[in-house]
């Protein structure tokens, strides 16, 4: 009885080991190869210092909020650029900033010239953006705007 109980708790045993074993081989996360690529493309980085990938929403006037860009659609995010559809929230500030009214105008967004971000070393940011207003624009504006962004 003695050998047999001996040889149930070796069995046991290695059933155990054989199971953790293929437990911790399949717990790994595979390598995925494409999550890396993303994680490595620039980042848009914004008034709070968070850095982002294709936000649906993005403030431009950072002290006051009287310019910002929402409802944005990427097609392209790449290495080097991404671009973007979507609407600019302008506030007139007619009489004044407090007083004015938000107005929307359609614009394409282009992110380019990708540098290192000084904050985080090894994390590439788009340091320029370019927005093209399809038919009207704020008063005072062109119809290609270019800003550099922070850093």
């Amino acid at each position: 009885m003695r050998g047999s109980l001996m040889g149930t708790a070796v069995t046991l045993a290695a059933g155990a080991l054989l199971t953790a074993a293929m437990t911790t081989a399949s717990a790994s996360p595979p390598d995925d190869s494409a999550a890396h690529t993303a994680a490595a493309r620039p980042v848009l980085v914004d008034c709070m210092w968070q850095r982002d990938v294709r936000p649906t929403d993005f403030i431009l006037a950072c002290g006051d909020g009287n310019s910002r860009l929402m409802d944005l659609h990427w097609t392209k995010w790449n290495d080097g650029k991404a671009s973007a559809e979507g609407v600019n929230w302008v506030n007139n500030c007619d009489p004044y900033c407090a007083r004015g009214t938000f107005r929307s105008y359609p614009v394409t967004v282009k992110l380019d010239r990708p540098a290192e971000w000084k904050k985080e070393p090894g994390v590439q940011h788009f340091t320029r953006m370019t927005l093209t207003y399809k038919d009207a624009r704020p008063d005072g504006f062109k119809q290609v705007m270019t800003y550099p962004l922070w850093d």
